[in-house]
């Protein structure tokens, strides 16, 4: 009997599939159920802060999963190089949504969470109304890019999801016939 093999590239997808569920299922878990408790429960300052601290663990946590997805992305491109008759080959598309979540992920935690912080710290500590509406007023300015780009980001991670998806399902039908 033969020593069994095992089949990287599928190890690999699932790998994958993993990363990009962990994504887009914590950013919706963040807004679904985090978000309404955190501000039901502490309040606007001390809430805003414990979720600042969230969004930059969410951060990085992309970051880390950009890691693992572009190394499995560079391993498929090695061992499956770009023919799309192979089902684990990696095509420009995927190339594509990684780079464009690579730089918004950049953008968030290296340009505007950043600036985001210490609009909102600015914010807190201001003392009479007329500061505390100006610096509210940036901050939010700043802050609606940055869940705007959250949701950009979160766009890209499901479309690279549903592309792996699909290119799956379009080769088992394919090998079906």
């Amino acid at each position: 009997m033969g020593k069994a093999r095992v089949d990287w590239g599928t190890i690999g997808f699932f790998v994958e599939m993993f990363a990009l569920t962990l994504w887009v299922g914590g950013l919706i878990v963040i807004i679904a159920v985090v978000i309404p408790a955190v501000f039901n429960s502490f309040g606007m300052e001390p809430g805003g802060r414990f979720l600042r601290r969230v969004f930059d663990g969410y951060g990085y946590l992309n970051l880390g999963l950009l890691v693992v997805l572009s190394l499995v992305a560079f391993l498929r491109a090695r061992a499956y190089g770009p023919d799309p008759s192979q089902l684990f080959s990696i095509t420009g598309g995927e190339w594509w949504l990684l780079g464009g979540m690579l730089v918004v992920t950049v953008s968030i935690l290296g340009i505007l969470g950043p600036k985001a912080l210490a609009l909102q710290e600015i914010a807190f500590e201001a003392i009479s109304k007329e500061e505390k509406e100006l610096a509210y007023g940036q901050f939010f300015r700043v802050h609606m890019i940055v869940r705007a780009l959250h949701l950009v980001n979160v766009g890209l991670a499901f479309s690279l999801f549903i592309v792996k998806l699909r290119k799956v399902l379009v080769y088992q039908l394919a090998d079906a016939r």
